[in-house]
């Protein structure tokens, strides 16, 4: 019985966790920044969320999920985003995408090197986002 209460009691707090992100996203909000940190990584990177919102990156940009075809496919609208290493870890077949760090780096440099509504994007060196404590 107490096996049978601890599951759901789990279960219902992993919902409610996914209902409040669920609507916190629906609504545009999201954290003001998050710190990225793998096992891997010598520093934690430091993601200035609202920041990217504000500039009107749309979230599909950077949330998503794997379509049938097993391409990268929008999140669809109202779904609360996993945190990026729940696929991206080394369970997934891919190499070049089972590892947060390097998937962290593709899409993060790539698009401050691209930049975004025709400005440059800001520095791709170490220290714009692994700050020196």
């Amino acid at each position: 019985m107490l096996k049978k209460s601890v599951f759901f009691a789990a279960a219902l707090s992993c919902m409610m966790t996914f209902a409040f992100t669920g609507a916190a996203m629906a609504a545009g909000n999201g954290p003001e920044t998050i710190t990225l940190q793998t096992a891997a990584a010598k520093k934690p990177a430091v993601f200035p969320h609202k920041k990217h919102q504000d500039m009107g990156i749309k979230c599909a940009q950077c949330h998503h999920i794997a379509g049938a075809d097993g391409k990268q496919a929008p999140l669809p609208e109202g779904q609360a985003p996993a945190k990026c290493e729940t696929c991206h870890n080394d369970k997934m077949a891919n190499a070049k995408l089972n590892s947060f760090m390097l998937i962290g780096h593709e899409r993060c440099k790539g698009c401050h090197k691209a930049g975004f509504n025709g400005k440059n994007g800001p520095t791709t060196k170490c220290d714009g986002c692994h700050p020196k404590k």
